[in-house]
């Protein structure tokens, strides 16, 4: 490719990288010092902090494989290296959906009103086990990254940088033929917190449907906040869906450079589709939450004072 595309698909992945960067910082920042404050953290306040942490480790990752891509496209055959990066990006990775399902799961439990025992259960423990849950899907996580660093070994990097797919030796064929059995098995247990998601999203559709059905037959007209908020949660699930959906592909696409040779500018490209995942929903999580959305305004707002005054 040349100089000039290089250059500007780097800077679009920059000003990505920068948005998701300050948007999951301002998160975790405002978290922590709500938590500083109160001296303890509600939840959902924990839930959003670990997420943020993993989308930013999860940005530095992607940009980082971006600019290996760019600089040192022959980085990927780097032994100890790659086996670092490949660990931490595949951590990142899963930390971030099985937060970001966490997250799905308690706007499920804490909105939806059902009567089920196990409802009604899962509504009141949620709370005292949510550190569990999480530290459980940082273990989860590790194993997972575990397994896919042991997979990428050296022969597998020398088959990869040669490309030889077709025509290759028996070994490669034998090590790419293993990463893709490894690879598809692991892809499939991000279908697991996907599918919470999405059936937690159902319920949440299902739950406001039976409220509007019942303030209807009350022949209510004043304003309903439990309306407000399943359809606020409604929102933040529904876009978080489409946004993984939309980094999932991006991510096969960028994984392809493993397979399918000289496909160099469709990895750039996968990538910089990849960072729209942790970076767009970021913002749409401040906005779906009161107090990160009085802050965010706070802080444009003396923002616009510092720069008035400074002109």
């Amino acid at each position: 490719m040349s100089g000039e595309v290089n250059s500007t698909l780097m800077i679009i992945a920059a000003g990505e990288f920068l948005m998701g960067i300050l948007g999951n910082a301002f998160i975790g920042l405002v978290n922590c010092l709500d938590w500083i404050k109160k001296r303890k953290m509600a939840s959902i306040d924990l839930i959003l902090t670990c997420l943020a942490i993993s989308r930013i480790w999860l940005l530095c990752i992607i940009m980082l494989d971006y600019f290996m891509l760019v600089q040192y496209p022959n980085g990927y055959t780097a032994g100890t290296q790659m086996k670092v990066f490949d660990f931490f990006w595949t951590l990142t990775n899963h930390l971030s959906v099985w937060f970001a399902t966490c997250l799905c799961l308690f706007y499920f439990l804490k909105i939806a009103n059902f009567r089920h025992p196990l409802f009604l259960w899962m509504k009141w423990r949620i709370d005292r086990v949510i550190l569990k849950i999480l530290l459980g899907c940082v273990v989860l996580s590790v194993l997972i990254s575990l397994v896919v660093t042991e997979n990428l070994n050296d022969d597998f990097r020398y088959c990869v940088k040669v490309k030889k797919k077709r025509n290759g030796t028996l070994k490669c064929r034998v090590n790419i033929a293993q990463y893709e059995s490894t690879k598809m098995i692991l892809n499939l247990l991000t279908v697991f917190p996907f599918s919470v998601s999405l059936v937690s999203f159902c319920f949440l559709i299902l739950s406001l449907w039976k409220h509007n059905r019942k303030m209807q037959l009350s022949g209510s007209r004043h304003r309903d906040p439990s309306r407000d908020a399943h359809l606020g949660a409604m929102k933040t699930v529904i876009t978080f869906l489409c946004l993984f959906i939309v980094y999932c592909l991006a991510f096969l696409i960028a994984t392809s450079n493993y397979f399918i040779s000289e496909t160099e500018l469709a990895v750039l490209v996968g990538d910089l589709i990849a960072l729209i995942y942790p970076s767009a929903h970021s913002f749409i999580l401040i906005l779906g939450n009161n107090k990160l959305r009085e802050a965010s305004v706070r802080v444009l707002w003396k923002t616009k004072t510092i720069l008035t005054r400074g002109f």
